[in-house]
């Protein structure tokens, strides 16, 4: 995978090192269209998980993350919230979670499509 904007190894889970290699092709290619659009920098702080680690940050028992459909982009003030979510709808994403701290993409194909979410 030849990606402009990112490494794998931003996506790996903190408990299984080179994990990122688990994140989905297409996925990492509509994430990196998506940085070019919003012409800031995108600091991943979560990307593929292992069971264990999903579980240790309180996610869901399906998160899209167990199987390299998603990611969460730090995100700290609103200018930042709607670039990076303007540039995820223009890059083809429909599901975005928005949270105080951090903007959640997934393209999990067995979750409902056109939703926003907050936490």
């Amino acid at each position: 995978m030849n990606l402009t904007y990112f490494s794998l190894s931003e996506f790996a889970s903190p408990d299984l090192p080179d994990s990122g290699v688990n994140m989905d092709g297409e996925f990492l290619a509509k994430l990196d269209n998506a940085r070019a659009i919003a012409n800031i920098r995108f600091k991943i702080t979560s990307g593929y998980r292992t069971k264990e680690h999903n579980a240790e940050v309180g996610g869901v028992a399906d998160s899209a993350h167990l199987t390299g459909h998603a990611a969460d982009i730090a995100a700290t003030s609103g200018k930042e919230r709607w670039t990076i979510v303007n540039a995820l709808i223009r890059s083809g994403f429909n599901r975005i979670g928005i949270a105080k701290s951090f903007i959640h993409v997934d393209d999990d194909p067995s979750k409902p499509n056109n939703v926003i979410w907050t936490y």
